[in-house]
């Protein structure tokens, strides 16, 4: 019920105003029965905006650290994305990451739309990365269709370390579902599960129109942030040398 309430009556209204969203290919969500939405991920709002194109109700894994914030700001967004329908999604791998994913499972068992990020993490700078298997083990142990969905635009209005949005439109295309029936049986090998998640992120390349990048967003972030300490180290060693030469 919060759900709609927030969907129809706050947040969507006032989107929708703002942003101006358009949507393509909106009949390619089924109307009924389970299947994922499997998506690209520029930003923060990729989770609002998406959901409010799709009537029905849409249940995300969205990173666990948005659930386990400190302080007032720490329990207001745990709040927030518990009454839109996310699940925490523990991405540290093994049996942390299946257990997050087994929810996921149970979103679809009972005929949902379970909305994911094959990346795993937002792009750190507007290319597309390589999914996880993730994604396709879900879709072949529910036996469910899988359909891409491009976000467009979406990461100029709230790049990364950008608090507020900025006002522009955005825009939202949902593709052919795509139907992975004939590796049902193969839903542990995981040669077949790379298969299919490099399929979906070939049709989201297709969608989006992003450069390619066949590494893990999370790779690339850790490498950006290694580097970045080093350059802030570098940058304190000489402030200190100053500091004593003078």
């Amino acid at each position: 019920m919060i759900y709609w309430i927030l969907k129809r009556i706050f947040i969507g209204p006032i989107v929708r105003l703002l942003f101006r969203p358009w949507v393509k290919g909106r009949a390619n969500v089924p109307e009924a029965g389970a299947a994922i939405l499997a998506s690209n991920h520029l930003s923060f709002s990729d989770s609002i905006f998406m959901p409010l194109m799709v009537r029905r109700p849409v249940v995300f894994l969205a990173k666990q650290e948005y659930f386990t914030g400190a302080g007032l700001k720490g329990r207001l967004t745990a709040a927030f994305f518990r009454l839109t329908n996310q699940l925490p999604m523990d991405r540290s791998g093994g049996s942390a990451s299946a257990a997050s994913l087994g929810a996921g499972a149970q979103v679809l068992r009972g005929g949902g739309l379970l909305g994911i990020y094959p990346e795993g993490t937002r792009s750190p700078d507007g290319r597309l990365y390589r999914g996880k298997v993730g994604v396709a083990r879900l879709a072949l142990e529910a036996r469910v269709p899988v359909v891409p969905v491009a976000m467009i635009g979406t990461e100029k209005v709230q790049p990364i370390g950008q608090r507020f949005p900025s006002i522009r439109r955005v825009g939202v295309i949902f593709g052919q579902p795509l139907d992975f029936s004939e590796f049902y049986g193969s839903a542990d090998d995981r040669a077949v599960q790379r298969a299919v998640a490099d399929r979906i992120m070939q049709e989201l390349q297709r969608l989006s129109g992003q450069e390619y990048a066949d590494v893990y967003a999370a790779t690339v972030k850790a490498q950006l942030a290694a580097e970045e300490a080093a350059r802030n180290a570098v940058e304190k060693a000489r402030g200190e040398e100053t500091t004593a030469g003078t």
